[in-house]
Protein backbone atom coordinates (compact mmCIF):
# COMPACT_ATOMS: atom_id res chain seq x y z
CA UNK A 1 0.00 0.00 0.00
CA UNK A 2 1.13 3.42 -0.76
CA UNK A 3 -0.66 6.42 -0.22
CA UNK A 4 0.06 10.43 -0.48
CA UNK A 5 -1.32 12.93 1.89
CA UNK A 6 -0.63 16.86 1.00
CA UNK A 7 0.17 18.87 4.12
CA UNK A 8 0.80 22.46 4.71
CA UNK A 9 2.05 24.13 7.50
CA UNK A 10 1.97 27.71 8.46
CA UNK A 11 4.88 29.32 10.30
CA UNK A 12 5.28 32.44 11.73
CA UNK A 13 9.12 32.86 10.86
CA UNK A 14 12.56 31.98 11.45
CA UNK A 15 12.60 28.64 13.95
CA UNK A 16 11.76 25.09 14.22
CA UNK A 17 7.93 23.94 14.16
CA UNK A 18 7.67 20.21 15.47
CA UNK A 19 5.34 18.29 13.66
CA UNK A 20 4.85 14.74 15.05
CA UNK A 21 1.31 15.41 15.64
CA UNK A 22 0.96 16.37 12.13
CA UNK A 23 2.57 13.10 10.92
CA UNK A 24 0.89 11.28 13.30
CA UNK A 25 -2.32 12.50 11.58
CA UNK A 26 -1.22 10.93 8.36
CA UNK A 27 -0.29 7.74 10.15
CA UNK A 28 -3.51 7.17 11.50
CA UNK A 29 -5.23 8.43 8.42
CA UNK A 30 -3.68 5.91 6.04
CA UNK A 31 -4.40 3.20 8.39
CA UNK A 32 -0.89 2.67 8.46
CA UNK A 33 0.49 0.22 11.41
CA UNK A 34 4.20 -0.63 10.02
CA UNK A 35 6.18 1.00 7.73
CA UNK A 36 7.49 4.06 5.93
CA UNK A 37 6.89 7.40 6.46
CA UNK A 38 8.74 9.66 3.62
CA UNK A 39 7.94 13.60 3.81
CA UNK A 40 9.36 15.92 0.91
CA UNK A 41 9.33 19.34 1.58
CA UNK A 42 8.69 21.67 -1.15
CA UNK A 43 10.45 24.62 -0.64
CA UNK A 44 13.93 26.43 -0.64
CA UNK A 45 13.83 28.28 2.05
CA UNK A 46 13.20 26.16 4.90
CA UNK A 47 14.46 22.07 5.95
CA UNK A 48 13.27 19.29 7.69
CA UNK A 49 15.04 18.16 11.19
CA UNK A 50 14.91 15.80 13.85
CA UNK A 51 15.96 17.07 16.51
CA UNK A 52 16.17 16.61 20.34
CA UNK A 53 13.17 18.16 21.98
CA UNK A 54 13.81 18.01 25.56
CA UNK A 55 15.85 20.75 26.00
CA UNK A 56 14.87 24.13 23.50
CA UNK A 57 18.66 25.25 23.80
CA UNK A 58 19.51 22.59 21.42
CA UNK A 59 17.31 24.71 18.82
CA UNK A 60 18.68 28.08 20.03
CA UNK A 61 22.36 26.82 19.27
CA UNK A 62 21.54 25.23 15.94
CA UNK A 63 20.40 28.67 15.22
CA UNK A 64 23.06 30.75 16.28
CA UNK A 65 25.19 28.28 14.65
CA UNK A 66 23.83 29.42 11.34
CA UNK A 67 23.65 32.64 12.07
CA UNK A 68 27.50 32.61 12.62
CA UNK A 69 27.76 30.42 9.48
CA UNK A 70 26.09 32.62 7.10
CA UNK A 71 24.38 35.56 8.45
CA UNK A 72 21.51 37.41 7.20
CA UNK A 73 22.81 40.36 5.02
CA UNK A 74 26.14 39.03 4.64
CA UNK A 75 28.06 41.28 1.95
CA UNK A 76 28.79 37.54 -0.16
CA UNK A 77 25.58 37.33 -1.22
CA UNK A 78 24.28 39.21 -4.30
CA UNK A 79 20.61 37.25 -4.25
CA UNK A 80 18.84 39.36 -2.24
CA UNK A 81 15.45 39.60 -4.00
CA UNK A 82 13.65 38.93 -1.69
CA UNK A 83 15.57 40.70 1.47
CA UNK A 84 18.94 39.95 2.83
CA UNK A 85 17.51 36.96 4.54
CA UNK A 86 17.14 35.54 1.50
CA UNK A 87 20.52 33.75 -0.09
CA UNK A 88 21.50 32.77 3.65
CA UNK A 89 17.74 30.60 3.37
CA UNK A 90 19.15 29.20 0.45
CA UNK A 91 22.25 28.12 2.11
CA UNK A 92 20.83 26.84 5.05
CA UNK A 93 18.46 24.01 3.47
CA UNK A 94 21.13 23.47 1.13
CA UNK A 95 23.23 22.59 4.29
CA UNK A 96 20.45 20.60 5.80
CA UNK A 97 17.43 18.36 3.79
CA UNK A 98 14.34 18.53 2.44
CA UNK A 99 13.06 15.44 2.75
CA UNK A 100 13.27 12.74 5.64
CA UNK A 101 11.91 9.12 5.50
CA UNK A 102 11.16 7.59 9.01
CA UNK A 103 10.07 3.73 10.02
CA UNK A 104 6.59 3.60 11.39
CA UNK A 105 6.13 0.68 14.27
CA UNK A 106 2.83 -0.01 15.89
CA UNK A 107 1.08 2.76 14.00
CA UNK A 108 3.66 5.70 15.44
CA UNK A 109 6.64 7.55 14.13
CA UNK A 110 9.47 5.11 15.68
CA UNK A 111 11.39 7.73 17.14
CA UNK A 112 13.89 8.00 19.86
CA UNK A 113 13.11 8.92 23.47
CA UNK A 114 14.66 12.38 23.15
CA UNK A 115 13.76 13.50 19.01
CA UNK A 116 10.75 15.18 17.46
CA UNK A 117 10.75 16.00 13.45
CA UNK A 118 10.78 19.67 13.18
CA UNK A 119 10.02 21.99 9.94
CA UNK A 120 12.98 24.38 10.36
CA UNK A 121 11.65 28.09 9.02
CA UNK A 122 14.85 29.88 7.87
CA UNK A 123 13.07 33.00 6.70
CA UNK A 124 12.52 36.01 8.85
CA UNK A 125 9.32 36.20 7.74
CA UNK A 126 6.07 33.99 8.25
CA UNK A 127 5.22 31.52 5.33
CA UNK A 128 2.88 28.45 4.48
CA UNK A 129 5.04 25.36 4.01
CA UNK A 130 4.17 22.32 1.70
CA UNK A 131 5.15 19.24 2.32
CA UNK A 132 3.87 15.50 0.55
CA UNK A 133 4.00 12.51 3.15
CA UNK A 134 4.05 9.42 1.65
CA UNK A 135 3.37 6.48 3.32
CA UNK A 136 3.97 3.05 2.72
CA UNK A 137 3.22 -0.18 4.38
Amino acid sequence: MMIQIPLTITTKGRGFYELNKEFSACIEKAGLTTGLCHVFLQHTSASLCICENADPLVQRDLEAFMSRLIPDGDSICQHIAEGPDDMPSHVRTMLTQSFLTLPVMNARLALGRWQSVYLWEHRLDGHKRNMVVTLYS
